[in-house]
């Protein structure tokens, strides 16, 4: 730890305390959070083809029942999806109630899925003691045929049509619709909801607002009997009693008559049962099924709701506010928690200055994280960023024998489903909390993304990141020969094993925010990441030569090929990018065992074992085949390529100038002397290697320039030479460098696309710096130009890392032929500022991440809100 870091201790703020109970596991202050789903139904296939998105639709999501979790807007759960809350809400002119997100499939949209609302997450504490969000809901009856049909019309070379687009918030007919949560001080079951309505338009105009509650359907998929029933049964007025087996007793506590609903809230009950007879024309089992509140709300069908019994396992409360005046706003309030209510209709006078309570604790706890002198609009930006990321938690179930048997109460899958995907994953078990990559347009767990979650998410809770790195390297997540599951499509793709850099980078945040060497946690990872290299070095190395082939390795469309698939005619892919990873993976695993072995000599001579690896793999980035050398580096053109090897020894560049020719750059680790010093064999070890080497490999990427005469020495897969020739493209404005970023792909492919014909069809490759224009990876997830920020990252990071070494007067220009010189730490910094450019205002007062749209730049009610996306146009900066 550095001298002068500030260390914020456990008990340094009430969230703070509250973190170290939960991790201590002395109070489950992570039990309720934003767990539900912004979009279940596609997790819901049990297709013959794997067409999810036909097979289970939007249209069926209000009236069939999901088995695999939950979805709603501005959804809350307990961790293991039991009992849900969501708000929802109708204007009085929509065709169908507003419960969730609306967006498009695969099938719809122009570049494939894409979420159609405007919602924001605000606000959010690690524990979700406190929580705020903001979903723009319009008085306008909601364009949901006219999103469709134009984005049908639309072709992959046009824009995306988005809701804003359409005109519905012109006139400011909107509400902005404030769901905050807050948990009492001490009873980690005591939850307060507050639904907050500002009509942003000029004129009256009606609104229900309907917060809901039921229990996740865990019964219909079982003999009748099998399962406990759970129960939500009015007890009062406005108080309903939820009974579950393994959750236990609550009370749900509605507030009786806010001002402007005097005869709210009206209790309605029906059952979370699929609606058999809409859907598939027979006998429903239930008599009351999950969308009769919609049918009673909009419809008036007053006998689809229980009003026998007043009890289901699913219930509302109906606030009915014929105007909320123009200007005005209306509020809602809910309180859940053990308790029998006190005064009927009232949630509690105390409530208000627990929100208050809980406000004061976040601000606490983001001033002690906050970097010093922060603009306004920066704070602003970071605060929602992490709020985002703990937003987009998710409790994640899936069985996969389970899912291949189908359920034991329903008839037997399609046999072709046996060997849909994943057959060889039969151990997967999940239910966990986890990090999602987006709610809505990829609720589904992916390796590397949330590798690179853990490391904002260890800013402010490292102990919810440790735990995310950790889950992935279990034996019901990790398959039995190492491979670490890609994500539920397919688990058997792979994704770049950045898993051991990120456990690092958690440790080591950690260790210089709180004070935390957490040695267990960084030996428990690194034992099962050991069995993943080995599947690495078995699996992804056909010929034994240390050159990986990887696969699509996430950059989905970066090259000409479809990297998942078997290439044609049987050649092979030499991937730049595959080996290079495998580099840093070394490095990654050396530097670790480095760090255990400070408690644990064992491991000094693992980390030999790892620079044994790395130096094989280093001189394997110049290999040779039938007696040809074929460097992955062209001397050249100064930079790395894939190859391509074809039956009978022929091996061919593929010359793409895209980021698997800056992927390289990432392998670099500088060691001192002084760490040097703490074990002898490992140095010894390291200078017979390096004097081994230096007689027998004629082509020796290492070169006495990466040692210095105190003894320190820099290992890297490129040298001094070739790191200024490689960032010599990064770094030019008609290339990589855009003003927003690294581009995933040259600009020089603009006006030089590379081809190639093979079985009589054209592969292309051509520079795209927004949507794709092909149907590959879905059509939405575009590597052939856009700006990524955890690629980008990983440059700045590994340009400080150079920067460790070379010093300050290692310079080279930025931008290229510019003529202004920078040591390596200034570029780094260079392309933060840039990265920040995408979505801070410029001096216009305009976010390029906005598009342009001058309602989200100028607007009071939308300027300030930030919108976090995957990638980004690297000419415009908008958001995609």
């Amino acid at each position: 730890m550095k001298k002068g870091t500030k260390v914020i201790a456990a008990d340094s703020s009430a969230e703070m305390k509250r973190l170290t109970q939960s991790h201590e596991h002395k109070k489950h202050w992570a039990r309720w959070g934003p767990y539900l789903s912004e979009r279940q139904w596609v997790r819901e296939d049990y297709s013959a083809d794997g067409d999810a998105w036909r097979f289970f639709p939007h249209e069926h999501a209000r009236s069939r029942t999901y088995r695999w979790g939950e979805d709603g807007l501005a959804g809350l759960s307990d961790n293991h999806q039991r009992l849900c809350f969501s708000l929802v809400l109708w204007n009085g002119k929509d065709k169908i109630l507003k419960e969730r997100l609306f967006g498009l499939t695969n099938h719809e949209g122009n570049h494939g899925e894409d979420v159609k609302e405007l919602y924001y997450y605000l606000e959010s504490t690690p524990t979700h003691s406190y929580m705020k969000y903001l979903y723009k809901y319009p008085q306008a009856e909601f364009p949901y045929d006219q999103l469709v049909s134009e984005s049908a019309r639309r072709s992959r070379n046009e824009p995306e049509y988005e809701l804003l687009d359409t005109g519905i918030f012109n006139e400011d007919k909107y509400f902005d619709v404030f769901v905050e949560y807050a948990k009492d001080g001490e009873d980690v079951d005591d939850v307060l909801i507050k639904i907050t309505v500002h009509n942003r338009g000029p004129q009256d105009a009606p609104l229900h607002i309907i917060p809901q509650f039921w229990f996740r359907n865990t019964w219909s998929w079982f003999p009748e009997g099998e399962v406990q029933i759970p129960s939500l049964k009015k007890t009062g007025s406005v108080t309903i009693e939820a009974k579950h087996e393994t959750l236990g007793d609550r009370w749900i506590h509605f507030e009786a008559g806010p001002k402007g609903a005097p005869e709210g809230p009206e209790l309605i009950f029906t059952n979370n049962e699929t609606n058999i007879q809409k859907l598939f024309c027979q006998p429903n089992k239930s008599d009351h099924v999950k969308d009769a509140f919609h049918e009673y709300v909009i419809g008036g069908n007053k006998g689809a709701i229980n009003t026998k019994d007043h009890q289901g396992t699913k219930a509302a409360g109906v606030y009915k506010f014929d105007t909320v005046p123009a200007g005005g706003r209306v509020e809602v309030r809910v309180r859940m928690n053990r308790k029998r209510c006190g005064k009927e209709g009232v949630v509690q006078k105390e409530f208000e200055k627990v929100f208050k309570d809980r406000i004061k604790d976040l601000e606490e706890f983001y001033g002690n994280l906050a970097i010093a002198d922060l603009p306004d609009d920066v704070s602003s930006i970071q605060r929602q960023a992490l709020a985002g990321m703990l937003w987009s938690k998710q409790w994640y179930c899936f069985d996969q024998r389970a899912w291949r048997k189908g359920d034991p109460a329903g008839p037997p899958p399609p046999p072709e489903r046996r060997d849909l995907r994943n057959k060889e994953w039969r151990h997967v078990y999940i239910d966990n909390i986890l990090s999602m990559p987006d709610k809505w347009e990829y609720p589904f767990f992916a390796a590397w993304d949330m590798a690179f979650h853990a490391i904002p998410l260890s800013l402010v809770d490292p102990g919810f990141a440790k735990s995310q790195l950790d889950l992935l390297t279990r034996e019901w997540y990790m398959h039995p020969s190492g491979q670490i599951p890609a994500y539920e499509w397919n688990f058997s793709d792979v994704n770049p094993p950045v898993h051991a850099w990120a456990t690092l980078q958690v440790f080591r945040t950690e260790d210089r925010l709180f004070g935390k060497q957490d040695f267990l946690f960084l030996e428990r990872v690194f034992q099962k990441l050991l069995l993943n290299f080995t599947w690495w070095v078995n699996r992804k190395d056909t010929q034994g030569n240390n050159v990986f082939e990887g696969g699509f390795l996430g950059l989905d469309n970066i090259g000409l090929f479809n990297r998942s698939e078997p290439l044609p005619n049987g050649a092979t892919l030499r991937q730049a990018d595959g080996t290079s990873w495998m580099a840093f993976f070394s490095l990654c695993m050396l530097h670790i065992s480095l760090e255990l072995a400070k408690r644990n000599p064992a491991y000094e001579d693992i980390a030999s074992k790892f620079l044994e690896h790395f130096f094989h793999i280093s001189d394997a980035m110049t290999y040779h085949a039938h007696g040809e050398e074929m460097s992955l580096w062209d001397s050249e053109d100064n930079f790395f390529y894939d190859s391509i090897s074809w039956p009978g020894g022929h091996t061919q560049r593929l010359k793409t100038r895209s980021l698997v020719g800056i992927i390289p750059l990432f392998s670099v680790l500088s060691l001192d002397p002084e760490y040097l010093e703490l074990f002898p064999g490992f140095t010894r070890r390291l200078e017979w290697f390096l004097n081994y080497r230096e007689k027998n490999r004629p082509n020796n990427v290492f070169k006495k320039e990466d040692t210095k005469e105190n003894g320190s020495f820099l290992l890297a897969l490129v040298d001094q030479t070739m790191l200024r020739q490689v960032l010599k493209r990064v770094l030019d404005e008609n290339e990589f460098l855009s003003p927003f970023g690294i581009r995933s792909l040259s600009k020089f492919h603009k006006e030089n696309p590379l081809c190639m014909w093979m079985n009589n069809q054209e592969f292309r490759v051509d520079y795209l710096p927004a949507e794709s224009d092909s149907g590959m990876f879905g059509g939405n997830s575009n590597w052939r130009g856009p700006i990524w920020f955890p690629t980008t990252y990983l440059v700045v990071a590994s340009l400080k890392r150079f920067h460790y070494f070379y010093g300050s007067d290692f310079k080279v220009e930025c931008p290229t032929g510019s003529g202004i010189m920078m040591n390596l730490e200034e570029v780094a910094w260079d392309i933060e500022i840039r990265l920040l450019a995408l979505v801070r205002r410029d001096s216009q007062g305009k976010r390029p991440s906005n598009g342009g749209n001058e309602k989200a730049d100028k607007d009071p009610y939308f300027k300030d809100l930030i919108p976090f996306y995957e990638y980004f146009d690297a000419e415009t900066g908008k958001g995609l």
